[in-house]
């Protein structure tokens, strides 16, 4: 069987979550979208569902998903309904959905309901992705609140640039979403923290954070915070080397050629790519773990494999097991090597069998 693999840490992950929802204060939803970020949704849920308020999901198909594994926590569908013959089915599986657009307060007000609803009301604060804008916001909770299968309602936004410490948008949007609350009936509860937010602005914390990529045990804040220093890494990444090959100095490695040895140089092949998930442009010198000790990425990532440099690893070799990312190295470091995001690489994993820990 070919050695790469992901091994996902339910411990870490549970270990962030609650590190997360004491950081808010409140509630937390655990947002296990696009399959828990490539970690499993339906595993990862089940590891946290004994003490997580709530999860979020993309969309009804993900949210089914849970539902059919036998998950009974509140669920919310964070980018809303799609068309209004959805509605039946968010009522069937007492979901809760998301509001972000004026067609969506009207197909609410025409569904004839058969049991209470809760409902969260997204302002656009400044991201102008979905959300209604100030202007129309009293009004849609006004109309929403007015029907009487609605049993609560939550008011949210969401930040654009939480990750940025020093950029004033995040309080510009906070400003936004308070003069929108200020509106709405004393005690409202509210939600705006996402991953970022939650970590390194305070103020934004309030009755419901929404923790995301810090569940996994990664971030994308541009400066230290001591909130983040407290992340266990969820998933570990490796592989094992399948071939080693001994190179004189001048050689070329990979596609292209674009690595040329210096020295003798000890080649390990790794079975592992981009098909796989791992970033197809990461360049030379990305970091890996080779049996536990920092070594370095050599040549271009193909498809299938890549190739690491054994040379000061003389211990290393046929079947020595290399951290791609996970407890040793960041997924946030691998990806900034190869323009890309922890989100991306995380949610890109494929062909990789998941194998869990701590499941019990």
């Amino acid at each position: 069987m070919r050695p790469s693999r992901a091994t996902i840490d339910l411990g870490a992950l549970r270990h962030n979550y609650r590190h997360a929802r004491k950081l808010g204060g409140g509630k937390a939803l655990a947002v296990v979208k696009a399959d828990a970020y490539g970690h499993g949704a339906v595993a990862c849920a089940r590891a946290l569902e004994p003490e997580a308020d709530g999860f979020g999901v993309a969309c009804i198909e993900e949210a089914l998903e849970l539902r059919e594994a036998g998950i009974r926590a509140p669920i919310v569908l964070l980018e809303g309904f799609f068309d209004a013959e959805e509605l039946a089915l968010v009522e069937r599986h007492d979901l809760w959905t998301v509001v972000a657009s004026p067609w969506q307060v009207d197909a609410l007000e025409h569904h004839r309901a058969t049991r209470p609803w809760q409902v969260w009301l997204k302002l656009d604060s400044g991201m102008h992705r979905l959300g209604l804008s100030p202007d129309e916001y009293l009004d849609a909770w006004r109309r929403l609140h007015a029907l009487p299968w609605i049993e609560g309602m939550v008011a949210m936004s969401h930040f654009s640039r939480a990750d940025e410490l020093s950029h004033a948008s995040t309080r510009d949007q906070l400003a936004a979403f308070d003069a929108a609350l200020a509106q709405l009936p004393a005690g409202t509860a509210s939600s705006i923290a996402n991953s970022a937010a939650l970590m390194a602005w305070p103020g934004t914390r309030r009755d419901w954070v929404r923790p995301g990529l810090m569940l996994y045990g990664s971030h994308m804040l541009d400066a230290p915070r001591a909130e983040a220093d407290a992340l266990r890494a969820v998933m570990r990444l490796e592989s094992k080397v399948i071939a080693v090959r001994e190179l004189a100095a001048g050689e070329p490695i990979g596609y292209a050629g674009t690595f040329i040895t210096t020295r003798l140089t000890r080649v390990g092949v790794v079975a592992a790519g981009y098909a796989d998930g791992y970033p197809q442009y990461a360049t030379s010198g990305t970091p890996v773990i080779i049996d536990g000790r920092p070594g370095e990425l050599i040549g271009r990532v193909s498809m299938d494999m890549l190739t690491v440099d054994l040379t000061d690893h003389p211990a290393a070799g046929l079947g020595s097991l290399i951290e791609l990312w996970g407890p040793n190295l960041p997924v946030a470091e691998v990806a900034a090597r190869s323009g890309n995001s922890p989100y991306r690489l995380l949610t890109g994993l494929k062909r990789v069998p998941r194998r869990y820990l701590g499941a019990g």
